[in-house]
């Protein structure tokens, strides 16, 4: 995400980085602790970005910066409200907001929620953040964010495994790995290009390459049996969902 924000301009900041770095970007200044951002730097936004088991260690030492900074907090689980109480300020201005891996390369989707207080200049601020990466989205109930962790946050785990699972079955059959390696990868990267460039719907696209009677649709109704893609799908998500919320205690 940083280097999205320097591509844009960023502004001078601060960085928090425990292993430090050997080579700040120009106009960033990286510290290994909290402790140690200067006492005069006054950000216009926190981004923190931890694990939220760290989170009841971590906020605190953030609570000086949540009078006059929007906090926009990339922790799975964490509520608006449980992390204004780890701060020690209930009226803090915080945003949660769900990005995914895609955004190494400027493809990533991030959902956001604005707690209260949140002024419209401090959205404005942070949905420039996170389009610096990416897709934004906003939803006003905060409940959302737990599903949304679950799809697209954790999204591209699935995807991955689509692609290793392509491969290794390509192999089985006789395939030889290089290129079955190159077909998978290549196959899920190209079909994700294509639904990214069409209007027509997943389902749409899928029937489109499903010929009558053909090899794919062979493959299909194994895939579509009872018990398989559509229903493993859908407990995966549901499990995700729920561990969001163990999250948020």
């Amino acid at each position: 995400m940083l280097e999205g924000w320097l591509e844009r301009g960023l502004a001078p900041s601060v960085a928090v980085d425990p292993a430090g770095h050997p080579a700040p970007p120009a106009g960033v200044t990286v510290v290994t602790e909290a402790a140690a951002i200067p006492a005069d730097f006054a950000p216009a936004a926190v981004v923190v970005a931890v694990k939220p088991q760290n989170a009841a260690d971590t906020l605190p030492i953030y609570a000086r910066f949540a009078g006059s900074a929007v906090l926009l907090s990339i922790m799975a689980g964490r509520t608006v409200a449980g992390i204004a109480a780890m701060l020690g300020a209930p009226a803090a201005s915080i945003v949660r907001a769900m990005p995914n891996t895609p955004a190494a390369v400027r493809q990533g989707i991030t959902v956001g929620f604005a707690g209260p207080g949140v002024t419209p200049a401090q959205l404005a601020l942070c949905d420039t953040l996170l389009a610096a990466v990416g897709a934004v989205a906003w939803v006003e109930d905060e409940a959302l964010i737990d599903p949304v962790t679950a799809v697209s946050g954790g999204g591209p785990a699935y995807v991955f495994l689509l692609a290793e699972l392509l491969e290794q079955a390509a192999i089985e059959q006789g395939i030889p790995a290089a290129l079955a390696r190159l077909m998978a990868r290549q196959t899920v990267a190209g079909s994700g290009a294509l639904l990214a460039a069409s209007p027509q719907d997943a389902g749409d696209l899928r029937r489109a390459v499903t010929s009558p009677k053909g090899t794919t649709e062979r493959a299909l109704a194994v895939l579509m049996e009872p018990g398989a893609w559509p229903d493993s799908i859908s407990r995966a998500i549901a499990a995700a969902t729920a561990r969001s919320r163990e999250l948020a205690g």
